[in-house]
């Protein structure tokens, strides 16, 4: 797939980029960007695949400080897809209330806890095909999931990811999937797992989707700032 980016690939200084957004994510004066939930329950859980797929099913749709309680409180009920199967719907529904399309999200974790149970001897597949085998289950979700749980190269690309990449002028494509398929071509092996952790904090609290604050944006040189019209 032919990246049409704003700006020449090899013009990208990703070590920078990279540099810059850590920094961020670990600024000392005490406003450091807070770590994604799916991240935090990855490190909360010793990175168990199950919690993992739970929080990032969860987190589709939903903001950060709605997922990460949710997700604690339906993974102290059902800390396994079998205990999952044996909690009531409707009490399960309430204890991830107001997550996002829950009552979808709780149909969806019950039917892939019977594929786990049934198929992978309750373990969640390692692999992005089995992953996209169940319901519910996108490439943003499966990538998240190789990366926290299982440790394996992937780029997940969410809203923020796709936004700031095309805002920076390093992709130009139409659709997360393409952004994915766009950054896989240009994006160093070695940023891969950490690109959508560091640009979903960015995104969050600086560049955001409306009137982002391009006045305190710490990559404004590494960005062509394509399409923006209003800014702060």
């Amino acid at each position: 797939m032919k990246n049409n980016s704003k700006i020449e690939n090899n013009a990208i200084k990703w070590d920078e980029i990279i540099e810059i957004l850590e920094n961020r994510q670990k600024n000392p004066d005490g406003n450091a960007d807070k770590a994604p939930s799916v991240s935090t329950i990855a490190e909360v859980f010793n990175h168990n695949p199950w919690p993992v797929l739970l929080s990032t099913i969860l987190s589709l749709r939903t903001k950060d400080e709605v997922t990460l309680p949710a997700s604690g409180r339906l993974l102290e009920k059902a800390p396994t897809p079998a205990r999952l199967l044996e909690t009531d719907s409707r009490l399960a529904e309430k204890l991830i209330y107001p997550v996002g399309f829950y009552r979808n999200k709780i149909a969806n974790l019950k039917k892939i806890a019977a594929i786990l149970i049934d198929q992978y001897e309750g373990a969640v597949p390692r692999t992005m095909e089995g992953l996209l085998a169940l319901p519910g289950v996108g490439r943003k979700t499966a990538n998240l999931v190789l990366i926290e749980a299982f440790g394996l190269d992937g780029i997940c690309v969410d809203t923020h990811v796709h936004r700031i990449s095309n805002r920076a002028g390093w992709v130009s494509t139409k659709t997360p999937d393409d952004t994915e398929m766009a950054l896989r071509e240009i994006l160093p092996l070695k940023f891969w797992k950490r690109f959508n952790g560091l640009l979903v904090l960015y995104g969050q609290n600086t560049c955001r989707p409306v009137s982002p604050f391009c006045s305190k944006c710490t990559l404004v040189s590494h960005c062509a700032r394509i399409n923006l019209s209003t800014t702060r």
